[in-house]
Parts: structure tokens; sequence; C-alpha cells
């Protein structure tokens, strides 16, 4: 089995113990957790409870876009654990669109970031209650759990052309890891 590039869970939970497992355990992938490169600022906001804006996630995005395109030209496959809450975001992290000025041609922004049409996004989704125990049994993270409301207003689920796939979070770790495999397949 062979999937060019790269995969994006996109979601609340559970992204990295999902991620982790696909990429170390079954894949062989490499893989990389987005809350990683945030910067200072960012985790400092979150841990005092303060939601981020598109003016905080766009350049967090643009690095993290970097990376993927930096393995890419190293002919690696990654597996991406982030959040990437909005279509806007996804397109910055594939290459689609610009972060600078998104009213350049799709050719313009695909020469100047690096384009990837083989990302393909996992959107792991539950109800909010199931998120928020999760959240509240997360030990160690900077984000805090009184967020999750800010995340579920901004977000805007993967749908028509974005290159995704919807799995319940309700299912497994296992069973999330097997779906994916068997869309990969």
């Amino acid at each position: 089995m062979y999937w060019e590039n790269s995969l994006s869970l996109c979601s609340f939970s559970p992204r990295t113990a999902v991620g982790s497992r696909l990429a170390n355990k079954q894949l062989g992938w490499k893989f990389c957790d987005a809350d990683d490169y945030h910067p200072k600022e960012n985790k400092e906001k979150m841990m005092n409870g303060i939601p981020l804006d598109d003016e905080d996630r766009i350049p967090w995005l643009c690095a993290l876009h970097e990376i993927l395109m930096r393995e890419k030209s190293f002919g690696e496959n990654v597996i991406l654990a982030c959040s990437s809450l909005k279509r806007m975001y996804r397109r910055i992290l594939t290459g689609e669109q610009s972060a600078v000025n998104t009213t350049v041609t799709r050719d313009q922004e695909q020469s100047q970031l690096g384009y990837s049409n083989n990302i393909l996004f996992v959107y792991l989704h539950g109800p909010k209650e199931l998120i928020t125990k999760r959240l509240d049994s997360r030990k160690g993270h900077f984000m805090s759990p009184s967020l999750l409301q800010s995340q579920f207003d901004t977000l805007e689920p993967p749908e028509g052309t974005e290159n995704f796939i919807n799995i319940s979070i309700e299912n497994s770790i296992s069973d999330i890891v097997t779906e994916i495999e068997r869309h990969l397949g």
C-alpha cells in the first residue's frame, strides 16, 4: 500500500492517539502533532482560556504547511494531528490558499506555497459531551477545556470537494485506525 504524502486528522479528540498509533505501529509513517508547533504566545492564550483567532492560527498553519511540503520533498509520508477547524485552514495546509493574499490565482498559490492534493483529511467527530469528558480527563495539556465551545463555534466540518473521510470518535481507537487503513487500502 502506498499513499503519497499526508493524512491530516482534523478533530477535537482523540486525534493524537489515533495518529500516533496509525503512523508508528500500522503504517510506519512520520507523525507530527500540530500542538507541538504552536508558538509560546498561542499556548499561553489557551492556558488562560483565551480562544485563538485567525491571526493567531494562520502563522502556525503556514509553519505546518511548510513541514508537510518539506517531508513531501524528502519522499516521506506524514500523519499530522491538527484541528484545522475551518475550510480556509485546511486549504492553507494543502497550499490551495495563500495566507497572505486570498485573491491570487490558484496557479500562483501553488507556485508560491507548494501545493499538495495528496492530503487526506480524516474528520474525527463526536458528541460534545464525549469530547468534554475526554478533555476533562486529559492531563498536562495547555488547552483549557473551557475553550471547547469556541472551537465548536469556529468549526466548519469538511464537505463537498474537500478530500476527507468522516469517522466517529464513539468508535474505539483500534476501530478508527482500522477504518482509516481500510480507506487507504
